[in-house]
Formats: C-alpha cells, sequence, structure tokens
C-alpha cells in the first residue's frame, strides 16, 4: 500500500470507532442520568408509543381517584349527619315517651316541649351544615351524586336521601299534651325508620366506592409497573457497559494516536 501523508486510513478507522464508541458512551451515560433505556421516540419508537398511551391512562386514572375521594368525602359526611339524626330522633323519642303518659301538669309538658324543639332544631342544623365541597345529600332539595369510577366514564351513583324535618313529618310535632306526644311518638317511629333505610342506601354506596377505589389504585399500579418494565434501563447491566466502553474509549484514543503517528514513519526515508 502507498505510503501518503495526505491520506491516512488508519486514522480514518480509529477515529470512526472512536466516534462509534463516544456515542454508545454518551447513551449509557444518559440511561444511568435518567434511569431510562427509552428516553423518546427515537431510542424504540414502538416501546415509546406504548408506554405513553399507558402513561395516558395513568393520568387519567389519577383524575378517577381524584373524583372518588371527592365522593367518599361527601358520602361519608351524609352518612355521619345520618348517624347524628338518628340519634337525636332517639333522645326525641323518649321525650314523646314520657310526655305521652297522663297525668303530667303545664309545666311538664312545656319543658317537655321546650327539649323536643331543641333536638328538632339541632336536627335541622345538622341537616343544612352536611355539606363537603358544595354537595349535600341530605337536605329537602339534596339531588343525586354521580361519582366519575372509570376513565371510560362509567359513574357510581349516590341516591340523595332527603333527612330534613318536613320530609320526616317531625316539622309540626309538639309534645304540648299527652294526645300530641303519642302522635308525635308514632310519627318518630316512622322517621327512624326512614333514617335507617336512609344510612342503609348511603353505606351501601359507600361501600361501592371504597372498592372502586382500592381497586383503580391497584390498577394503576400495575400500569406503572408495565410502563417501568417497556422503560426503565437496567442499571446493574448500563453500569457494566460505562466500564467497558470507558475502557474502549481508552483503547480507542491510543489506537487514534499511534495512527496518527504513522505518517513520521516517511521522514525515515529521507534522513
Amino acid at each position: 500500500m502507498a505510503m501518503s501523508v495526505n491520506t491516512n486510513p488508519g486514522a480514518m478507522i480509529a477515529l470512526q470507532s472512536l466516534t462509534k464508541t463516544t456515542n454508545m458512551l454518551q447513551t449509557t451515560q444518559f440511561r444511568i442520568t435518567t434511569g431510562l433505556r427509552v428516553n423518546g421516540p427515537k431510542d424504540d419508537a414502538a416501546t415509546f408509543a406504548i408506554a405513553q398511551n399507558m402513561r395516558g391512562d395513568i393520568a387519567g386514572m389519577s383524575a378517577v381517584k381524584t373524583n372518588l375521594s371527592l365522593g367518599q368525602s361527601v358520602t361519608s359526611v351524609a352518612i355521619d349527619a345520618g348517624t347524628a339524626i338518628a340519634n337525636l330522633l332517639t333522645e326525641m323519642k323518649a321525650k314523646s315517651v314520657q310526655g305521652s303518659q297522663s297525668g303530667l301538669d303545664s309545666d311538664s309538658y312545656t319543658a317537655l316541649n321546650q327539649e323536643f324543639t331543641s333536638l328538632r332544631a339541632q336536627l335541622t342544623t345538622i341537616v343544612e351544615t352536611a355539606e363537603f365541597n358544595g354537595t349535600n345529600l341530605i337536605t329537602s332539595v339534596a339531588t343525586n351524586l354521580s361519582i366519575l369510577s372509570t376513565v371510560d366514564g362509567s359513574t357510581i351513583t349516590v341516591t340523595a336521601q332527603k333527612l330534613d324535618t318536613t320530609t320526616l313529618v317531625l316539622h309540626t310535632a309538639s309534645l304540648t299534651t299527652a294526645a300530641n306526644a303519642s302522635q308525635a311518638r308514632v310519627l318518630i317511629d316512622t322517621a327512624i325508620t326512614t333514617v335507617s333505610n336512609a344510612l342503609a342506601a348511603l353505606g351501601s354506596a359507600a361501600k361501592r366506592v371504597d372498592i372502586q377505589t382500592e381497586f383503580t389504585g391497584k390498577l394503576q399500579d400495575i400500569l406503572k409497573q408495565g410502563v417501568g418494565n417497556l422503560v426503565d434501563a437496567d442499571l446493574a447491566q448500563e453500569s457494566a457497559n460505562l466500564q467497558a466502553l470507558q475502557i474502549k474509549q481508552q483503547l480507542g484514543v491510543q489506537a487514534l494516536a499511534i495512527a496518527n503517528a504513522g505518517p513520521q514513519s516517511i521522514l525515515a526515508l529521507f534522513q
């Protein structure tokens, strides 16, 4: 092969090899820095597209979990309020039973009626304040609550349970006489049944929301694991590759230096 100072094939080959090694080293270093084997479509277009679709599903499930959490809170407030109302009705029944006996004087009826009225007022206060995020499931104007439960748009419906004194037919009840107290006791028995049924319905809906929330969380974890399996780098393997490529880079530099020094041997021909 002719010897030339203008063209050095050995240096060209060494430089190409060194450039390739340097590019591979940069890729490995980037994978170690980001922890990802697939950082963009250039790395693996098909895998990147699949991972992006899965990331979209994960983001959608995060929104679903937020809605489910809001639904849980609204329903829990309604259940707590309904439980408090049931306890108040128990106290009101005791007062009505006490007032239904004959032979009490007017002062006793007045005192019993005042306590009864106070308990009813407290019931009204509970109903009006049983609100979360602007939603109240137990007022006289309450409407059903639809809770987004899947990324496809499916919902869980929590039926409104109106527990105000008018709906429970207690707004006009009084303990001013034994007859009124007896009538109030009958109305309270009916109200207790109504509230118990309402609590059962709310509890059933809350259970559905809890189950869906748990399932959504598990499904989200599975998708995250799937994305990781697709795009995450094997750091142990990348660490081994890094050390090997660093050695290859050093050898490439030395090979290029040797190739560049080759033309100097031509000087010996002119001595």
